[in-house]
C-alpha cells in the first residue's frame, strides 16, 4: 500500500535465544542499542512491559507518544505510538528460535499517516523499511562485539 496507509514486515536476526533477546525491543532494552532512543515513562514503572504502560520518545527529532498493548515475554510484544501531526499506527515484535540458538525477530509497523506530508514521509519510511531493520541488526550484533 502506498501514501497515506503502509504494512511493513520485515525480519532480521539477534545472536540470543528469544528469551534473552527480548528484552531489547522493550522500551528501556532498546536503550542499548538504539541512538537517540530515551523513553520518558508517564507514571514510574518497574515493568516497562505491562500492557498500558505509556511513554513518550525524541528520537529522530519526532515527539512520538507509544503505549504498549501486548505482551508475551520471550516472544512477542506490541505498541501502540503516534506521532502528533505525522502518523499513528500499531508496532509488533515477535520473535522466534533461529537455527543458531539465536532468534529471528519479525517487526512489523501499521501505519497510517495524519496529513499530506506525512503521506510523503511514510512512503520513504517503506521504501526504505529493509535497510531499517538491516541497521538494527547491526547496531543489535554490534553489542556482543
Amino acid at each position: 500500500m502506498t501514501g497515506a496507509q503502509h504494512h511493513l514486515t520485515g525480519t532480521l536476526h539477534v545472536a540470543l535465544p528469544p528469551a534473552e533477546a527480548f528484552v531489547l525491543f522493550t522500551p528501556r532494552g532498546e536503550i542499548a542499542w538504539a541512538p537517540g532512543w530515551e523513553p520518558r515513562f508517564a507514571l514510574p514503572t518497574d515493568d516497562d512491559t505491562a500492557p498500558g504502560t505509556a511513554f513518550e520518545t525524541g528520537a529522530h527529532g519526532e515527539h512520538t507518544i507509544w503505549v504498549v498493548l501486548q505482551r508475551d515475554p520471550g516472544r512477542s510484544i506490541s505498541y501502540a505510538r503516534v506521532t502528533p501531526g505525522s502518523r499513528a499506527g500499531v508496532v509488533r515484535v515477535s520473535l522466534r528460535p533461529g537455527g543458531d540458538g539465536g532468534s529471528d525477530v519479525t517487526v512489523t509497523y501499521e501505519l497510517t499517516a495524519l496529513t499530506p506530508e506525512a503521506a510523503a514521509e511514510l512512503d520513504r519510511f517503506a521504501d526504505g523499511y529493509a535497510a531499517y531493520l538491516r541497521e538494527w541488526e547491526q547496531l543489535i550484533g554490534a553489542l556482543s562485539r
